[in-house]
């Protein structure tokens, strides 16, 4: 997937919707210059080709030359953006203020002062309407422009409102810039490294919250200011594993658009990555009721023409919701029942292979590793875990990792122990060099070494004192990762009292669903 698209233009012609190639075809039509039918003819050429090949690109243009094909493709790349921002400008806020402010600088170009001012007040209702501050302080930026330079007849009490609103809108844009950015740092931060390993670790976000969070939360106000806020913490708190907070933060963030729900459509975006945190947090706490009504909810709005406007909203729910659909197979035990899913998810990857980055795929191929190792398939796990190892190490060094546990407790279950001892080393030095090597990683290894060397009825008692020592683990902050993302209890119960691991899996859910 990842050669498809290499090409810029390629990757555009290929995101349009049959509408879409309708619409730019009527634009571009309207002039009849030379240029023009060449980007047409290089427009279809492009459509009609699985993947970019200039060679045959040429070949099939004849009369355009390789000197003039990149000036060709520029000028094409420009016509589409304009064809879509004519075609889509009523149907996006952010947009269609661009619009209006462009209109009020074209009239006030021609001298058209008050008829520009107009337009600027219009704009001004739609933006707080829709609380796009950011875009207010460039609508009152010319509005001031205007008066300062102009007699306008307007009041020296407009004059002096206009003041006061640049003011409040400097220091609302101020906070959402500094909640946003620590919101995005923290992302990133996980992205990175994943959860937060050591003591280190955990200072190095609070010194994030300390920089960026404003030192009196009370003036936090407005959508956009409480959004990055939440966001903040909610990221914060899963990235220390504190999954209590990462429910409530998450919790909060969707009640936010509950409380705004005309922002369903202005944010959509943020609204579906709020589910998915939301699910992540119920999957984490085993919130099996909840995590089932929050999957419904957000399978009911995955149909509204809210989340199927766009390509991002139909490719981000349908991954999102896959997700927690294997989320809630890993929890319940039912592991075969999710492979189920596998052949249409990775259908529709493919699909989507413009639109979905290199982190979801990662995940994806972790998860279904996941399920077959559950399930017993442990060649297929091995299969989809090495296209994790033998794939890039600039992200998710934790999925990087345990990938490499669990490939090696796959040759384990196959039998292959003339590997253990070259694995066991491999991926401890993996690991180490990670700085990724925890307690819990160093008993597992130790564990597998040992094993592998003793004899089936040794075997019993070293699996006993091996549960004992890492269910000791199992509530320490440092050590829940480790749980979270290798569920290594339950495949020791498994050799312990030799059940099926889906057979643990599954009890354990139907008697918590008894407790709850």
């Amino acid at each position: 997937m990842s050669n498809r698209f290499t090409d810029a233009l390629f990757q555009l012609v290929h995101s349009l919707e049959k509408s879409e190639k309708r619409h730019f075809k009527l634009y571009i039509k309207r002039s009849s210059a030379n240029e023009d039918l060449k980007i047409i003819r290089l427009f279809d050429a492009l459509d009609k080709l699985p993947e970019y090949d200039e060679k045959l690109l040429l070949k099939k243009l004849p009369d355009i030359q390789k000197p003039q094909l990149a000036n060709i493709k520029t000028h094409l790349y420009k016509q589409l953006l304009g064809s879509l921002r004519l075609l889509k400008a009523t149907e996006n806020i952010d947009l269609q203020l661009s619009e209006h402010l462009d209109h009020a600088r074209v009239l006030y170009n021609k001298g058209l002062k008050l008829q520009s001012l107009k337009i600027l007040e219009r704009a001004k209702e739609i933006a707080r309407a829709n609380q796009k501050f950011n875009f207010l302080a460039q609508v009152i930026s010319l509005e001031k422009k205007i008066e300062t330079l102009h007699i306008t007849r307007s009041s020296t009490e407009k004059t002096g409102q206009l003041a006061e609103e640049a003011q409040e809108i400097s220091g609302h844009i101020d906070r959402v810039t500094r909640l946003s950015n620590l919101a995005l740092l923290l992302y990133r931060w996980f992205v990175l490294n994943g959860h937060a390993r050591n003591p280190e670790d955990e200072q190095a976000l609070k010194k994030y919250l300390k920089e960026y969070m404003p030192t009196d939360q009370k003036v936090v106000d407005g959508f956009y200011e409480k959004l990055y806020l939440y966001q903040s913490y909610n990221w914060y708190a899963f990235i220390k594993q504190d999954f209590l907070m990462y429910y409530r933060y998450g919790q909060k963030w969707i009640d936010l658009y509950e409380e705004h729900p005309e922002m369903k459509e202005v944010e959509t975006g943020h609204y579906i990555k709020g589910m998915h945190n939301l699910l992540n947090a119920h999957f984490d706490l085993r919130n099996f009721k909840q995590f089932e009504i929050t999957l419904k909810q957000f399978e009911e709005f995955s149909k509204t023409p809210i989340a199927t406007h766009h390509d991002n909203f139909r490719t981000h729910t349908f991954i999102y919701i896959n997700g927690a659909k294997i989320n809630q197979h890993l929890m319940q035990g039912t592991f075969k029942e999710g492979l189920a899913l596998v052949p249409e998810i990775e259908e529709k990857l493919e699909e989507y292979a413009l639109f979905v980055d290199q982190h979801r795929i990662l995940v994806f191929n972790y998860k279904i590793a996941t399920l077959h190792f559950g399930n017993g398939d442990f060649e297929k796990a091995i299969d989809y875990l090495q296209r994790i190892i033998n794939g890039p190490l600039d992200m998710r060094i934790d999925l990087q990792c345990y990938s490499r546990l669990l490939h090696m407790l796959a040759h384990y279950e196959m039998g292959n122990y003339e590997l253990m001892e070259s694995l066991s080393k491999s991926v401890f030095r993996f690991m180490a060099r990670m700085k990724n090597i925890t307690v819990i990683e160093e008993e597992m290894l130790k564990f597998l070494r040992h094993s592998f060397g003793i004899s089936p009825r040794e075997l019993k008692p070293e699996l006993e004192k091996f549960l004992n020592k890492i269910k000791h683990l199992e509530k320490n902050p440092y050590e829940t990762r480790a749980f979270a993302y290798l569920d290594i209890i339950s495949w020791t119960e498994s050799k312990v009292y030799q059940k099926p691991m889906q057979e643990i899996v599954y009890g354990k859910y139907l008697q918590s669903k008894h407790r709850r």
